[in-house]
């Protein structure tokens, strides 16, 4: 006798071989604001998953494939800095998601006081010292400890279904402001 499922097929189990799909599926319709992380060396990378973690003591997060160019450096780095981009920087998002480049090539930047790259023109910056790496699945989680931050406003970058993309606040948005 064959035992039948009878759950939905969004209630099944998922091979292995299909979450990856399903998981990638799923998060593209999770709209993130688009950082490039940078460490010294100089190594940077774009990033859609930095996050605050706490506000005391002051931390923030953000994971990077184990097998991207910029780990080794983030391994090794004693600080780095996340540069939040505004709408027009769209460009700069793609050329720090580009492998096997040169990524500083033709990008203003200089070095901070704690000796990573900064970036010219970002919406905000902040750069921390790493407190925690930990490999979780394939991936680096990195928490580091609020070290200095800036803003100069404007309005951010997003990505959303594979695209960069604005914002646009809608009318409650405007009067909660």
């Amino acid at each position: 006798m064959t035992a039948v499922d009878e759950r939905p097929v969004s209630a099944r189990p998922v091979e292995d071989t299909e979450r990856a799909d399903l998981l990638r599926r799923t998060l593209r319709r999770h709209a993130a604001g688009v950082t490039v992380i940078t460490v010294p060396g100089p190594a940077g990378f774009t990033a859609t998953s930095f996050t605050s973690v706490s506000l005391e003591p002051a931390l923030v997060s953000f994971y990077l494939a184990g097998t991207a160019s910029a780990a080794p450096a983030v391994r090794a780095a004693e600080a780095f800095t996340v540069h939040v981009l505004s709408r027009e920087q769209e460009a700069l998002a793609q050329r720090f998601a580009t492998s096997g480049i040169d990524r500083f090539a033709g990008t203003g930047w200089r070095t901070g006081p704690h000796g990573t790259p900064l970036l010219d023109g970002v919406a905000a910056r902040l750069t921390a010292r790493p407190v925690l790496l930990q490999q979780v699945g394939d991936h680096l989680l990195v928490v580091g400890e609020v070290l200095d931050a800036d803003a100069d406003g404007g309005s951010p970058l997003l990505h959303h279904d594979g695209a960069f993309g604005g914002f646009v606040a809608g009318a409650a948005g405007r009067a909660a402001r």
